[in-house]
């Protein structure tokens, strides 16, 4: 049985994931026309989502019938069982006569004959950052009801053919963990065109909405974030089960340098995501995400992330990190990462979202040696906001794939020196060289050692090259240039004698 058969124009609606504070999800379908009972629907999904993707294996959508209708055919998509579709005999049966259907995306290289216009990918939508061409999918199907089918006879014929009945089904679901979705609600008829000049209306349109949670998609956070700086030794690891506890229910890891069972690998990993296996730590994370300040220069700084799979039984694909940071407003140059800033409150750019170049890095292996993927960016110090100061150059939130990361306490993130601290605060003035002494007391309690004078003509290479910021007042000069991590320097200019020599001051950490 085909459309032609029947002797109807079906058309249908769309079913869009909308973004909103959590997650957006809609789902829209539409009718055109009927013919005994035969109608014709197209069904659309669009991820209206910044940063959040589905992955494989892919949407699994659902209905719940509200009468017996059974799908005859399907473009674009299948029903994963055909149930039970022994009442028509001696005809062709239908593609599905389940109540409630579950229905998959087809693969890529599906013949031609099956397919529609931006369909089978798999069930994989990217974000809407990441790539808007590949965040949809689409797929037609016809159905009736089957305790009208019949073929029409004179007698019947007004009895059995309607002219308005396009019931929704209801109980949509995506089939992904942390997804809910609203029941249908109907929207203004959409209009389609299939030469850009003529449109035509369909008979109804229907939305869907679904929404995500972290919390219903998984009891347990799926990362967590380390830090370190140039100027402190100490590595703040991630904090103690972040995403698991080892010795509890659901806590599956393997140690360091060993390789898992066969009994612990997953079996099919095409229809279902397989629970994480990890290696054995003290957060059980699968992911984690490393920020560690590398370098300070005179007008910028230096920071790089490495991502960890720390997962042996996934890779994870069109992966995407989103950091929020007020820095990154005057992000100047990111290395082996696409970035897009996130505009999400109005002029405010302090949230960026990273993902990985395709064919490059773009695919987060399993873990091992490759398991990795990193990136450094260089930032602007902006004047009155930038600081090395009580954590201010680690980010304020992380998340990878949509979902947020666990983040180390704020006491525990790596300080500066604390000679360094004070001495950045330190302030000197003199009228003359006689205050050497005073000089001298001064240097002790900011915690560094006097050095020595120098003649003009004998000033080291390290002061002229050194970037320093100078205030004039009276009959001395203020030269103050404190370099956090490498070796803290106040210098101190004083006014020249009667033999016109200059003298320095410089302290040392």
């Amino acid at each position: 049985m085909s459309a032609s058969d029947w002797g109807y124009d079906l058309l249908y609606t769309d079913l869009p994931l909308s973004f909103c504070t959590v997650f957006g999800v809609q789902s829209v379908i539409s009718t055109s026309a009927n013919f005994e009972q035969v109608k014709r629907v197209k069904v659309s999904i669009h991820n209206f989502q910044l940063y959040r993707h589905v992955e494989n294996p892919g949407w699994k959508l659902s209905w719940v019938w509200k009468g017996d209708e059974v799908i005859w055919k399907m473009w674009g998509a299948e029903a994963i069982e055909q149930g039970n579709c022994s009442r028509f005999k001696a005809q062709e049966r239908p593609h599905c006569c389940e109540k409630e259907p579950t229905i998959i995306d087809l693969t890529p290289g599906t013949p031609y004959q099956l397919q529609v216009t931006n369909c089978c990918k798999g069930g994989v939508l990217t974000s809407m950052t990441q790539d808007p061409t590949k965040s949809s999918a689409i797929f037609q199907m016809n159905f009736n009801k089957a305790s009208n089918f019949s073929i029409p006879t004179d007698d019947s014929s007004s009895e059995n053919v309607t002219t308005n009945n396009n019931s929704m089904p209801e109980k949509f679901s995506l089939g992904i963990p942390g997804y809910s979705c609203s029941d249908p609600f109907q929207v203004p008829p959409s209009k389609v065109t299939t030469d850009g000049r003529r449109w035509t209306q369909v008979l109804d349109t229907w939305n869907v909405t679904c929404i995500y949670s972290q919390f219903l998609a998984s009891p347990a956070p799926k990362c967590c974030v380390s830090l370190s700086a140039f100027y402190n030794s100490t590595i703040i690891p991630c904090p103690k089960c972040s995403c698991n506890c080892q010795g509890l229910a659901g806590a599956n890891c393997v140690n360091s340098g060993e390789s898992p069972s066969l009994l612990q690998l997953p079996h099919d990993m095409s229809t279902e995501d397989p629970a994480p296996l990890v290696r054995c730590s003290q957060h059980m994370c699968p992911i984690r995400v490393h920020w560690h300040v590398k370098q300070s220069y005179k007008e910028y700084w230096r920071v790089k992330i490495t991502i960890t799979n720390l997962n042996l039984v996934k890779n994870y694909s069109q992966w995407n990190l989103v950091l929020l940071h007020p820095n990154l407003q005057s992000i100047t140059q990111v290395f082996s990462f696409n970035y897009q800033p996130l505009s999400v409150y109005g002029d405010t750019n302090d949230t960026g979202m990273f993902w990985g170049i395709k064919y490059y890095n773009d695919m987060l292996l399993q873990s091992g040696v490759s398991g990795n993927v990193q990136t450094e960016m260089l930032l602007h110090k902006d004047a009155g906001n930038f600081t090395f100061r009580e954590g201010w150059a680690f980010p304020r939130k992380v998340s990878f794939n949509g979902d947020e990361c666990v983040m180390p306490s704020p006491d525990d993130y790596p300080r500066l020196p604390n000679a360094a601290h004070i001495a950045a605060k330190a302030s000197f003035s003199l009228a003359n060289k006689h205050d050497f002494a005073k000089l001298q007391t001064e240097a002790k309690i900011c915690g560094s050692q006097f050095s020595h004078y120098y003649h003009q003509s004998r000033i080291p290479d390290w002061w002229k090259f050194r970037n320093s910021q100078i205030d004039k007042a009276f009959d001395y000069i203020i030269v103050t240039r404190t370099s956090v991590g490498g070796e803290t320097v106040t210098a101190v200019e004083l006014p020249p004698p009667a033999s016109q020599l200059t003298e320095i001051g410089r302290f040392r950490q």
